[in-house]
């Protein structure tokens, strides 16, 4: 590419690890600077759903990608107390013809592991943790709690929701808490499949909370995220431990498959923490500066998306600094045309899923419940959660539409 520029990127999440990988890809000088003494992502599972395969398929990680995930045969909707189906949407063989690829259930250390291998260690320096970026020369330089700095043409803040570096263009803002918990474990399978968890994406609905189960890991684990609202503020940490006794009885009464499961946590970790949320942003760039991922748009998990948004946010910008040939205003331009208002949708409609899968009263329950069963009538193949809009996008073609923005 004509006059390469240095991307600075700061935070080696998924969204910053995957820049990085794009960029190598693509010849593009770039040093990613991470706090944290080493790779390593904290977390359990996360869905890969067909518009973030295509980005990492691109990157000629498919391959990898089917060794460490595992493939759900449906998408399925289920009352939770009765178990009763709601809506049955398939996925196995049928998303690649849909939306042209497949949709996998992995682990995020294991998705973070197949991320950064490779990744040249030359570009990356581990414990070094910015505190601020500045503008008073003519690039941007980052600044970092031992005193070094680093000057380059691009800096990416991938630094998660707390992001220094949009603090630093924009001024300190905190999330709002959202009186959502979470609760996560991944449970030990030791013979697939259990018989009270179906090889499925299982949406459990109920009066001001959910839980969604699948297996990660080829099927050696099944991922729990078990959702449910409070008038107490909880905090926000991955790594706050809960216990199995604190989640049987926050779920007392779901239906028994559940209660099986969530029984099962005792062989594993349990952890707990709070939903923080963000409104969309009107603006993530200042000069050469700007962000991805949760720094840009946090959001709900109630769509999947998180990191799905933050692969193709990497992806975009890195196609959009070698389409205007290190033209970075330029780039940065056309970048947040094509992502915030794609971002911007899934952040408020994640919201709305948050709203409609916890509904309290059962006139509100039945009308809902019976508006998935008509939609499931009509098309086999409508996702109960009306996402085929998020899984048809395709960030590879990108670049065909930057002919077009406005910019």
């Amino acid at each position: 590419m004509k006059n390469s520029p240095t991307i600075c990127i700061i935070g080696a999440g998924i969204g910053g690890v995957t820049l990085a990988r794009t960029l190598q890809q693509r010849g593009i000088p770039y040093h990613l600077f991470e706090q944290a003494p080493q790779f390593g992502e904290v977390g359990a599972g996360i869905q890969m759903t067909p518009n973030a395969v295509k980005v990492l398929e691109q990157l000629k990680l498919g391959d990898e990608l089917r060794e460490v995930g595992f493939l759900p045969e449906a998408m399925v909707g289920r009352d939770w107390h009765s178990g009763k189906e709601l809506f049955h949407t398939p996925l196995k063989g049928v998303c690649p013809s849909l939306y042209g690829a497949n949709f996998y259930h992995v682990h995020r250390a294991d998705l973070h592991a197949i991320l950064t291998e490779g990744l040249s260690k030359d570009c990356i320096t581990f414990n070094t943790r910015c505190v601020a970026i500045d503008w008073d020369q003519e690039k941007p330089v980052a600044r970092f709690d031992d005193g070094s700095s680093f000057e380059a043409d691009m800096i990416v803040g991938g630094d998660g929701i707390h992001s220094v570096v949009r603090n630093s263009m924009w001024g300190k803002d905190d999330p709002a808490f959202t009186g959502h918990m979470c609760w996560r474990a991944v449970v030990p399978v030791d013979e697939f499949p259990f018989s009270f968890v179906e090889p499925a994406a299982s949406f459990w609905m109920g009066p001001r909370a959910h839980v969604v189960t699948y297996y990660v890991k080829g099927g050696k684990g099944v991922n729990i995220v078990a959702v449910k609202e409070t008038d107490e503020w909880v905090k926000e940490s991955w790594v706050e431990p809960s216990s199995t006794e604190e989640l049987l009885a926050a779920f007392e009464g779901w239906h028994s498959d559940l209660i099986q499961l969530f029984e099962r946590t005792s062989k594993t970790q349990v952890f707990k923490w709070g939903l923080y949320d963000r409104d969309p942003m009107a603006q993530w760039s200042r000069r050469t500066t700007t962000l991805l991922g949760d720094a840009a748009h946090p959001m709900l998990p109630y769509l999947s998306q998180g990191a799905a948004m933050a692969i193709e946010d990497a992806y975009v910008l890195a196609e959009a600094i070698e389409y205007f040939e290190g033209n970075l205003e330029r780039a940065l331009e056309a970048y947040e045309s094509e992502r915030r208002p794609r971002t911007s949708r899934v952040q408020l409609e994640s919201r709305e899923r948050g709203r409609t899968y916890h509904l309290e009263s059962p006139e509100e329950q039945k009308k809902r419940d019976l508006e998935m069963q008509q939609k499931q009538e009509k098309n086999p193949n409508a996702s109960g959660i009306k996402a085929e809009w998020v899984y048809e996008y395709d960030a590879r073609k990108c670049s065909e539409r930057f002919n077009t923005l406005k910019v």
